[in-house]
């Protein structure tokens, strides 16, 4: 499970399940004068244990699961992230119909015909749940919310594709630098190794075509949003998921898009390149 594919909205949710797990332990009914008795909790109660704390925990546990993991089973052929937000809001109706009437509508004879009301757990829970199922929902249609949870770290600095790093930081040729590391001969000089025998740098005999640079060089990115890399002989079914928050190196250019590197070595056609933060 990746991590930094996690958003704003996720750290919501996650914050609110463990609210959720502590008002459980509270006690849901309060009586007023009441001293000394022993209120039950969540946990002492089947339908606030399955309706509100359970549903919404594995609500939760599901809504975070569908943005942390590349490939979710489906059920039905419907996401389980969409089977956790359902979860979320029934929590959050079952709390708010036990807030309401935390007896089921049997009075307390023995408190002169009046029911217990709500105690701090159950309201906790309406909280909690109703936060949670808020930002389920709202996590993919508002901005500030998609935003990822945990920030991509700094990216390491660049290298030659296939070289080995920089010593002190100078690149020592290879991909993205020919050339580099060559000494230059002085006009006139003596002709270096590699040159017809005889021949003089300096006599106006025709040099050899060097090939053109190449514009492109290796960098590294970052996408907004999960996005598919393409096989590189134009296949149409993705070999991998880059996600957010995960650093991947450019390695050339295809058309519009570019062929990029994953960390466990393997290399696919990224089309998408839209919104990617360059390191």
């Amino acid at each position: 499970m990746n991590i930094r594919s996690l958003t704003r909205g996720d750290g919501v949710v996650i914050g609110a399940a463990v609210l959720l797990f502590i008002a459980s332990f509270l006690d849901i009914y309060s009586v007023d004068g009441a001293t000394g008795l022993d209120m039950p909790n969540a946990w002492g109660s089947g339908p606030v244990l399955l309706g509100v704390v359970l549903a919404g925990i594995i609500g939760a546990a599901l809504v975070v699961m569908s943005r942390g993991l590349a490939q979710l089973p489906k059920v039905a052929g419907i996401d389980l992230g969409q089977f956790g937000v359902a979860f979320t809001v029934f929590a959050a109706w079952s709390a708010l119909g036990n807030v309401f009437d935390p007896t089921g509508g049997v009075d307390n004879v023995s408190n002169g015909g009046s029911g217990p009301d709500a105690g701090t757990g159950l309201i906790l829970s309406l909280v909690a749940t109703v936060v949670m199922a808020a930002a389920a929902i709202a996590t993919p249609l508002v901005p500030a919310l998609k935003g990822a949870l945990i920030g991509a770290p700094k990216p390491p600095s660049p290298q030659p594709y296939g070289g080995q790093p920089y010593p002190g930081g100078q690149p020592q040729g290879g991909y993205g630098y020919p050339g580099a590391g060559a000494p230059q001969q002085p006009y006139g000089g003596q002709p270096q190794a590699g040159q017809p025998f005889g021949a003089d740098a300096g006599a106006g005999q025709p040099q050899q075509a060097q090939p053109p640079a190449s514009d492109f060089s290796p960098f590294w990115f970052a996408v907004p949003v999960p996005r598919p890399l393409f096989a590189e002989d134009g296949s149409p079914t993705p070999i991998a998921e880059l996600a957010p928050g995960t650093w991947y190196l450019a390695v050339e250019q295809r058309g519009q898009g570019f062929i990029a590197q994953t960390q466990d070595g393997r290399r696919g056609v990224l089309q998408d390149t839209s919104g990617i933060q360059r390191g």
